[in-house]
């Protein structure tokens, strides 16, 4: 009886937690799980859709595992613009795989283009590439979950109606979160530029620092699409832009130093050219305080304009920025160098205004070059004009005498003027001259906030084999400095035909 009553007592021995067919049951539930999700995912990953739209052909994709994003893309000029308006962790891309040339050339020739429309059928056909997607995506789950389903069963593990269970339920829970998270939701508020290559302006990077766009999606296609048409109306004999050196133009700071870090970022290191009015009134207070945009280009060059001093450009010379007048150079000991210098591969020479702010000559309110000056810089530049690629003057009405000239006379080579003073973005080309104009940088400046002009940068691209050989595109970008709004147009130049001298 003791015997007994010990055994009673004794405790029964637990079976183990994990034995050797749970574990096996759980790698199938496991592998069952993880099938399904591959199968939505690599639906997510394949499937495309192209559409027809009324100016272009645009093909949808996604790509899994980016930051989730909603993303215009063009291949042909190599950069795009995403707005993080996606929840889940994937990019929703529109490529701009092709332009109707008959839309292309209407979009190039500036005609209006109905953007109510361009932007329902895109909204339609996103809806429409959504909806595919959504279906297939769960019939990618089911079919690759439930042929690992029955892959992996087994007579010790789950029976097969439970793993064809759980691959279903995953597949259709995946799906689930894609139908939720992946639709764009939210204001398209807060572009990023980007680009796969070398051929995005490095103004764009300041953009997407400095500013807080709220255009929208169809406004984008459309800025896309006009830089896209003015390419394909005529690229045969055009060399590639991707990779070309690049300068950066910017004038008309007036004093606002608050753009100096996103010039800064525009120029990347390269040179940043800046034909005048860094200053309102050449003042020794704003000589100190503008000073620092010498380190915003690598190097900076500078021509004066007629809101600069002379004792500007001396504290520009000592400071390291190649400053240039109609006489060379100024060295930081105030002697004159040569006329031409050259950076970055190019020959430039600088024509400082004949408005510049002298001591003791009093300073015109808006000065306006005569007939007497205009012929003046004319003879200037017919000294110089076999030897330089590139002139600095800031007031464009003083080069017009030269303009006529050279119209009716192309020059032998290309001729870039770099310009400022409108506060205009302006570029033109023809007889192998461009003008080139970025508008003003510092938006009208603190000494002209009454303008509410927009902050204008130019990036433009050469070609530098077997020397300067000619001026291939520029970037134009502006930026509302009230609200944030920014615009960004690549132009690429044409030197045939003749110059149009038709000012802003």
């Amino acid at each position: 009886m003791d015997v007994v009553r010990q055994r009673r007592r004794a405790p029964h021995a637990r079976p183990p937690l994990l034995t050797g067919a749970r574990l096996r049951a759980a790698a199938a539930l496991l592998l069952t799980v993880l099938a399904a999700a591959a199968g939505v995912v690599g639906v997510l990953a394949t499937y495309h859709q192209d559409h027809q739209l009324d100016v272009a052909t645009v093909r949808m994709s996604v790509h899994p595992g980016d930051r989730g994003a909603l993303a215009l893309y063009v291949p042909l000029v190599d950069w795009g613009v995403r707005f993080p308006v996606v929840r889940l962790p994937a990019e929703l891309r529109i490529d701009v795989r092709g332009v109707d040339r008959t839309a292309a050339e209407r979009i190039a020739e500036d005609q209006q283009v109905d953007l109510h429309t361009l932007r329902r059928e895109v909204r339609d056909a996103v809806a429409s590439y959504l909806r595919v997607l959504v279906v297939l995506a769960l019939l990618g789950g089911l079919a690759l979950g439930g042929l690992v389903a029955l892959a992996v069963r087994s007579r010790s593990g789950p029976r097969v109606r439970w793993l064809l269970a759980c691959a279903g339920g995953s597949a259709l829970a995946c799906t689930a979160a894609v139908a939720l998270l992946l639709p764009p939701r939210g204001p398209l508020d807060e572009p990023q530029y980007f680009a796969h290559g070398a051929d995005i302006p490095q103004a764009l990077r300041a953009v997407e620092d400095a500013t807080r766009s709220s255009q929208h999606l169809g406004e984008e296609i459309d800025a896309q699409l006009v830089g896209l048409a003015r390419l394909v109306i005529a690229p045969a004999g055009r060399l590639p832009a991707a990779g070309a050196p690049r300068l950066t133009l910017a004038s008309d700071l007036h004093n606002n130093v608050l753009v100096l870090p996103a010039l800064r970022r525009a120029a990347n290191g390269g040179p940043l050219f800046m034909p005048g009015d860094l200053t309102d009134r050449g003042s020794r207070l704003e000589t100190a305080v503008t000073q620092a945009v010498v380190r915003a280009g690598r190097p900076l060059v500078f021509v004066a304009g007629n809101h600069d001093s002379t004792g500007l450009e001396r504290a520009l010379a000592r400071a390291g920025a190649i400053v240039l007048t109609r006489d060379g150079r100024l060295r930081a000991d105030g002697s004159l160098g040569p006329r031409v210098v050259r950076v970055a591969g190019l020959r430039v020479a600088g024509y400082d205004d004949p408005f510049l702010r002298r001591p003791g000559v009093p300073a015109g309110t808006n000065p306006h070059p005569d007939a007497a000056q205009q012929a003046a810089f004319d003879a200037w530049l017919r000294g110089v004009q076999r030897d330089v690629d590139v002139v600095m003057v800031h007031e464009p009405a003083l080069a017009a005498q030269a303009f006529a000239r050279l119209a009716a006379r192309p020059p032998s080579h290309p001729l870039v003027f770099l310009v400022g003073h409108t506060h205009m973005q302006d570029l033109r080309a023809g007889g192998n001259v461009v003008v080139l104009n970025a508008g003003t940088a510092g938006g009208g400046g603190t000494g002209n906030l009454a303008e509410h002009q927009p902050i204008g940068v130019a990036v433009l691209l050469y070609a530098l084999k077997p020397r300067f050989g000619r001026p291939l595109a520029a970037d134009l970008v502006a930026i509302d400095p009230g609200n944030g709004d920014a615009t960004a147009n690549r132009r690429r130049i044409d030197l045939g035909g003749r110059l149009a001298l038709s000012h802003p």
